[in-house]
């Protein structure tokens, strides 16, 4: 894209830097900016002789040279990369632009925080009467403003470019279509100009004017060679540009008329491999031409020819091919000049030129309005031949009046368009006055078929306006909708309510069946909310599993049955599959104009509701109130304090054994590493606070990698005191999609030391529901490190049987909820027999998660189960005490 990237999509580099200065001015911080390359595109802002004295105090190439390296380490990544300098209160920070997973340009910030917050002065930047003060929480603030402001603009840039391209895609099509109506308007015109009561020379001299408005050529010539090979022009034009042509038109003919060769057609293009024909291109200042002639008797006598002079053109057949129909036309024209009597010849080139074009074609006889000639277009649409029907009784697109409308308009030209029901197809109707062969006078109906071009209008404009997979409106129709009825109730003083809907465990559906089911499941929801009558046409799909319902003013005092009613889509189970699933959902509820009137407001308001009612149990909803905002403030707090977390190197999240246990030895044989926060600011927190939201922010990866590492260094060290023990660390199917998976687990094993045979890694089959081509492709890689892989929560997906054969497994862990009444529940037992004789034809090892009573294991030991982990052993525990229990260290 340029210098800027996006950026420069939004604003020249000079506006950008106007823009940086001032907020550097008003930030008390230095910066500029970079391009993704790592190109500078805007000087350092800051006051200048606080510039001067950074550089004096610290050095200009040692100052760029860290600001360099800040840049090019935070392109790569999402969070602020910070750089010290030799000063202690003078630091550098990388901050990368990133849009939907891709560098776009990066900040450089340097900030000078102010002395007296360090105790100790070695190294302290002196500030007092050089800098303005910056604090720790100021520079936080600044880094957050920048980050903010840098999102609006580069997002604003990226849905511009998406929006041009839609505009560029329906402009395309406008012009192909707009082409060929101009095509066939001019084949119609040509027809009318040849049923005029003019001379051969009008004629000719009409029909090369009506070319010249159609084609942007530099010349056009129709010439006779006489006996004596003088020429003599007939008609003629050229474009202004064109210069001395009338010399040019005399010569050119008699150079090519000895290149036909009996063709019937001579085209010479500016890559002719004929030495002689580029001559003559050259020696009459062209650069292409097209020459056709024009027989009349045995002999060509009138040659006309298609010239172009001001660049190298090649000629498309669509051209050629209108050019050379033309000149059959005139050849026409002049026979029927020729020979008045006969016109059987002039009919059947008319008729075999009108079968040629793609649109329908009729001509009514205006005396008694019955139809004298259809073509070959014509008669495929009405499906028989029109000719001597009355055209009262049948006119395509349109019957009865309109028929009678059109046939007593007195205008040489008509246009109508028409729904045809009967066929479901747009049609353009046309129709000149004219002159026909036997010169009567008729009227020459031109009808094209404009459906395609309705329906992709139609389909871009749903696109704009419409969610593809369930067909409700999208959250760009849900904002301006509702910008016009917030204007309507502060009119009419009346109320409205937005609706703010999310599913509860949608993802387990989703990622248990299949992405498959889950679109499902949402095309169903969304049909039961558009069989409530009064919201039918204001339901919303907003995000994954989010939807926006607006109950409009007038039916406000309904507003409690329709959330009953809402309510009751979701107190019956989903068919999905041949089976029954349940999913409800949370809604958070604001009513406008009363509680805001700016959208975005009033759509976070909800969104905090929802959030409540999600909190309070699910399956519920919550009005706003103003106290509720305090709630969103704690999610905030968990986000940040989780991110700060990440950056300082994922220390508080700790590395939690639990013991798998061999059934015959009652021996430990392996341990689970599961993760727990020991959040110095929040306190010690379990997965299920914070591991969802670290997916959806996009932390999982380093947290897993962080697991992965220390499990595996936890292990190295058992073997080094000769304890041969399995760790088994779990991976996300995030961290499974990423492209560098097995990269990151190979750089562990080769820093670690770990013998690969005592890594199990555990993955869900959720990645495999959808793709399954790169669930194989991503274990085989794996194992060829040497690392065993286990299949967790098995028998908890859809599909789980379907793929157990082709995955490349060395153990199998049955999901604990098939335990829980296993020693008198059939089903469950048939199933973890099923499982446990299924992986012995396999090879594979089974483990059973879940067990804490002893008649569970007594069950599991009667079907042969050798591996069980689960509360009877241990609840999972820090490692000190998994070694003191377990190892006897």
């Amino acid at each position: 894209m340029g210098k800027g990237e996006l950026m420069g999509k939004i604003m020249d580099t000079k506006e950008l830097q106007n823009y940086q200065d001032i907020f550097c001015e008003a930030q008390r911080v230095f910066l500029a900016y970079y391009d993704k390359s790592g190109q500078k595109v805007t000087m350092l802002s800051g006051r200048n002789e606080e510039i001067r004295n950074l550089y004096a105090f610290i050095g200009k190439e040692e100052l760029s040279e860290i600001i360099d390296k800040a840049v090019s380490e935070a392109g790569d990544s999402t969070e602020p990369v910070w750089k010290d300098t030799i000063y202690e209160n003078v630091k550098v920070v990388g901050i990368g632009n990133n849009l939907y997973g891709n560098n776009e340009g990066t900040w450089a910030l340097v900030i000078v925080y102010r002395e007296d917050l360090y105790n100790d002065e070695k190294n302290i930047l002196p500030t007092k009467g050089l800098y303005d003060k910056v604090t720790f929480n100021g520079a936080n603030r600044t880094i957050r403003l920048l980050q903010i402001f840098t999102k609006l603009f580069i997002t604003a840039a990226y849905d511009n470019n998406r929006t041009i391209m839609k505009l560029n895609e329906i402009t395309e099509k406008d012009s192909r279509i707009t082409e060929e109506l101009k095509h066939k308007e001019t084949v119609t015109k040509i027809l009318g100009i040849l049923d005029k009561d003019l001379d051969i020379e009008g004629i000719i001299q009409a029909i090369i004017d009506a070319i010249a408005d159609y084609l942007d050529i530099s010349m056009i010539t129709v010439s006779k060679v006489r006996e004596n090979s003088l020429i003599e022009v007939i008609g003629k034009w050229h474009s202004d540009d064109f210069g001395d042509y009338e010399d040019v038109e005399k010569r050119i003919l008699p150079d090519i008329i000895p290149y036909y060769n009996g063709e019937s057609i001579l085209i010479i293009e500016p890559d002719t491999e004929d030495e002689e024909l580029k001559q003559i291109l050259q020696n009459n200042g062209l650069r292409s031409l097209i020459s056709v002639p024009i027989i009349v008797g045995k002999e060509p006598a009138i040659y006309a020819v298609f010239a172009e002079s001001r660049y190298d053109r090649f000629w498309d057949s669509n051209t050629v091919r209108f050019l050379f129909d033309v000149c059959k036309m005139i050849q026409s024209f002049l026979y029927k000049r020729i020979a008045k009597n006969s016109l059987i010849s002039s009919y059947a080139a008319l008729k075999e030129i009108l079968n040629n074009l793609g649109s329908g074609i009729f001509v009514i006889n205006k005396p008694d309005n019955r139809i004298l000639f259809c073509n070959d277009t014509m008669m495929k649409m009405a499906g028989r031949d029109l000719v001597g029907e009355h055209c009262y009784d049948y006119y395509y697109g349109c019957k009865g009046d309109c028929c009678k409308e059109c046939i007593a308009l007195k205008n040489n030209t008509y246009y109508i368009e028409k729904y045809d029901e009967k066929r479901q197809r747009w049609y353009d109707i046309k129709y000149n006055d004219i002159i026909w062969v036997d010169g009567s006078e008729v009227s020459l109906c031109n009808i094209t078929d404009v459906t395609d071009k309705k329906n992709y209008q139609q389909r871009i404009e749903f696109q704009a306006n419409n969610d593809f997979l369930t067909g409700l409106y999208n959250r760009m129709r849900c904002e301006e909708d509702l910008i016009l009825l917030i204007r309507e109730t502060e009119k009419s003083h009346k109320q409205g309510i937005i609706l703010f809907i999310d599913l509860d465990d949608f993802k387990h559906i989703n990622d248990g069946l299949g992405h498959q089911y889950g679109d499902e499941l949402l095309k169903m929801i969304s049909m039961s909310f558009k069989q409530i009558k009064e919201i039918s046409n204001r339901c919303y799909r907003v995000g994954g599993d989010e939807f926006i319902i607006i109950i409009e003013p007038e039916f406000y005092d309904k507003r409690d049955r329709i959330i009953c009613e809402i309510q009751k889509i979701f107190a019956s189970p989903w068919y999905l599959e041949n089976a029954e699933y349940y999913c409800t959902m949370s809604m958070g509820i604001v009513e406008f104009p009363s509680c805001g009137k700016n959208v975005n407001d009033l759509i976070k308001k909800a969104d905090i509701a929802m959030y409540d009612a999600k909190k309070n149990g699910k399956n519920r909803y919550r009005y706003y109130s103003d106290g509720e905002d305090e709630n969103s403030y704690i999610k905030l707090d968990i986000e940040k304090n989780m991110r700060s977390s990440v950056a300082a190197g994922c220390k508080e999240f700790e590395v939690y054994i639990q013991p798998i246990m061999d059934t015959a030895t009652e021996k430990c044989v392996g341990g689970e590493a599961l993760v727990r926060w020991n959040s110095n600011k929040l306190g010690f927190m379990m997965p299920g606070e914070f591991i969802p939201l670290a997916e959806h922010m996009g932390l999982i990866t380093p947290i897993g990698e962080h697991v992965l590492k220390n499990s595996c260094m936890l292990s190295k060290k058992w073997s080094d005191m000769g304890i041969n023990l399995r760790i088994n660390v779990n991976l996300s199917v995030v961290q499974l999609l990423a492209n560098n998976i097995v990269e990151v687990i190979s750089e562990v094993i080769e820093e670690t030391q770990i013998n690969p045979a005592n890594l199990v890694l555990e993955v869900t089959e959720s990645l495999a529901i959808n793709d399954m081509e790169r669930m194989e492709r991503i274990i085989s890689e794996i194992k060829k490190l040497g690392v065993k892989i286990a299949l967790d929560d098995f028998g908890t997906g859809y599909s789980s049987l379907n793929y157990i054969k082709q995955m490349d497994l060395d153990i199998i862990k049955v999901d604990r909820t098939f335990i829980k009444d296993i020693s008198h529940d059939d089903y469950a037992q048939a199933f973890v027999k099923l499982i446990a004789e299924l992986s012995q034809k396999l090879e594979v090892q089974v483990c059973v998660e879940g067990v804490e009573e002893k008649s569970q294991l007594d069950t599991l030991k009667s079907m042969n189960i050798s591996m069980v982990q689960g509360y009877y052993y241990g609840k999972p525990m820090k490692i000190e005490e998994f070694e003191k229990r377990f190892l006897n260290i």
